[in-house]
């Protein structure tokens, strides 16, 4: 007589207290709350770890000679305002003069953008695995803290020369793909069902805060201070976030000494039905079979190169055709990347909302997809063709940077709807799969604007909507947002 034998969950004490329970207790409000300010830490954690590998986005401008690389304007481009252009060598006398230049062509130059990036690329898949085995606080801890002490060496090694440079962003970037990996373990043990999309969205908006910040006060702080300090505060910065980081951050509800007992309780009965198991093995094989879940990091991956693009070109963009000064740049470029912000916070809002109204977890992960896909990309492609005015280029470049977070609560958060016992290890592995287009992008972009800069953005714009609706296409057709059979509790029996 067959005997069924329930696969226990990672922690016994868990357990325990989900054991009797057969439907979870009312909602406990968000105000305040425990899961809430872990998602705001991370936001933090994501804040520190995108501003320290999108500096030399904004530093570049100023770590380069382009007189030896002058772009090839349209007569008709128009200039901007007194107050928003200058002359760039007179602005060049107020940059520190203790701060060197580099004669570096485009194609350096996107080999330095992408040098952090290969080990992003590798380590986010692994990084969510190991996470899930020893905890997020000390993946993300960890990886946080060397980050930071790197990105305060990075102005002595670019003097020590190129290839310091190059190796010093490699290990960097193995170093921080490990810490947006290992966040994703959080969300399988603090986010209920129902609120997955507006934790999600609080964490992940971080990132786009961070290149803001970058944005915002990098040339200020070159035009005071030489683009090394930049590398020097954000470091500084960064270590005061692990250090909040190791006191407040907690792997699971269960374990955090300051979360009420009606939180607690709420949020693992609401999760009681997925909690991982250790010794059910992983289904590599039917997670390989599985088209939904390619197609999720498919489509993760070519959004993934839209946001790469306003990540890195951005400031490059907006001195190539205006040709305006670091600190100018700085705010110009930063103004996409604020309304960016908003939007995805406030799309997890919608998505959850939408839920609320019973709409049905596909149409509203694929509607805020589409959303996410089809305007940013339709903007960034008119670009060159409104170049000759500068408010319509602001204009475009914010709205279709703005729009593109939404994401955040579409695609991206996929893997916690078809595997969630799996989602670290899966959204890890998209996300590690998705910055092959942070390595691809600026060497692309390398290639176009090494020929001819305005043709060269024109059709480096076009690559770019071809392959970010190629990904959508996909998704639409092929994504789904209920558990997969393979991500279902599995149970053993004996004779």
């Amino acid at each position: 007589m067959a005997t069924v034998v329930e696969l226990k969950p990672i922690r016994e004490q868990n357990e325990d207290v989900l054991g009797d329970k057969k439907t979870p207790p009312p909602k406990v409000p968000s105000l305040c709350s425990m899961r809430y300010g872990i998602a705001l830490l991370t936001h933090f954690s994501n804040f520190t770890l995108i501003a320290q590998n999108s500096i030399v986005s904004i530093t570049m401008v100023a770590m380069v000679n382009n007189t030896d690389y002058q772009p090839h304007l349209n007569s008709s481009t128009e200039v901007l305002p007194t107050d928003l252009n200058g002359d760039q060598h007179e602005a060049a006398k107020h940059l520190s003069p203790k701060a060197p230049v580099y004669n570096w062509s485009p194609q350096t130059q996107g080999f330095i953008f992408s040098s952090a990036q290969y080990g992003m690329m590798l380590m986010q898949g692994p990084a969510g695995f190991l996470a899930g085995k020893i905890g997020t606080k000390k993946v993300v801890g960890i990886a946080l803290l060397a980050s930071s002490l790197l990105t305060l060496c990075i102005p002595v090694a670019t003097s020590l020369g190129l290839g310091f440079l190059l190796a010093t962003r490699a290990i960097q970037g193995l170093i921080q793909g490990t810490g947006y990996g290992g966040q994703f373990a959080l969300w399988q043990r603090w986010a209920p069902p129902n609120e997955r999309s507006r934790l999600c969205s609080i964490a992940l908006s971080g990132m786009i805060l961070g290149t803001f910040a970058v944005l915002l006060v990098g040339g200020v702080i070159i035009e005071a201070l030489g683009w090394p300090f930049v590398f020097y505060i954000f470091g500084a910065v960064g270590c005061a976030c692990c250090l909040l980081w190791f006191i407040l951050v907690y792997d699971d509800p269960f374990s955090h000494p300051w979360i009420s007992d009606p939180e607690k309780e709420y949020i693992l009965s609401s999760l009681h039905q997925q909690v991982s198991s250790e010794k059910q093995s992983l289904p590599i094989k039917a997670m390989l079979r599985s088209v939904p879940l390619w197609s999720m990091c498919l489509c993760t991956m070519t959004h993934q190169w839209l946001v790469n693009t306003f990540i890195v070109y951005t400031p490059t963009y907006i001195s190539s055709v205006f040709k305006v000064n670091i600190r100018d740049n700085g705010f110009l470029s930063s103004l996409p990347f604020i309304v960016a912000w908003a939007v995805g916070i406030l799309g997890g809002q919608l998505a959850d909302f939408l839920l609320r109204k019973n709409f049905r977890l596909v149409t509203v992960r694929k509607v805020i997809t589409i959303l996410g896909n089809i305007p940013p990309a339709a903007l960034i492609v008119a670009l060159p063709y409104v170049q000759s005015s500068y408010i319509t280029t602001i204009t475009f470049l914010t709205l279709s940077c703005g729009i593109s977070p939404l994401c955040q609560s579409g695609v991206y958060i996929n893997a916690l709807d078809i595997a969630p016992r799996y989602a670290s290890l899966l959204m890890g592995s998209s996300r590690g799969l998705a910055h092959s287009s942070a390595v691809l992008v600026p060497i692309v972009g390398g290639f176009f604007l090494n020929q001819y800069s305005e043709l060269g953005w024109r059709n480096f714009f076009f690559l770019l909507f071809a392959i970010n609706q190629f990904g959508l296409i996909i998704y639409l057709v092929f994504g789904k947002a209920d558990v997969q059979e393979w991500a279902k509790e599995r149970t053993l029996t004996r004779l």
